[in-house]
């Protein structure tokens, strides 16, 4: 059974975010978390949110241990863009975007 978790509108742009979301498949769930607790990027920490609200939504909403869970697949899909404007020479402005990204973690339980 698969259970999802996912978390919207981060302030992170989802480049970044990805490069950290390819190494968690196939990984459980407290190799994940340990993985993304000692990752020298600052972007780690919402994911390990998320992994952890996924490992949640399993153990509550569906009685599966959590030691036989599984990360399926970890997505950074973009979300919303605030655009602002940076002053320039001569009286332009040049844009500025802000970028945000929604994160979206599947786990499924590990084959016997």
């Amino acid at each position: 059974m698969e259970v999802e978790a996912t978390a919207r509108d981060i302030r992170v742009s989802p480049r970044k975010l990805r490069l950290i979301l390819k190494r968690l498949p196939g990984l459980s769930v407290d190799q994940a978390l340990a993985l993304l607790r000692y990752m020298p990027s600052p972007h780690a920490v919402p994911v390990s949110k998320v992994v952890r609200s996924a490992a949640a939504n399993a153990e509550n909403n569906f009685d599966i241990d959590v030691d036989e869970l599984v990360i399926k697949q970890a997505i950074a899909n973009e979300g919303r863009t605030m655009k602002r404007f940076r002053p320039r020479a001569r009286g332009r402005v040049s844009p500025l975007l802000k970028r945000s990204a929604h994160i979206t973690i599947v786990l499924d339980e590990r084959e016997a």
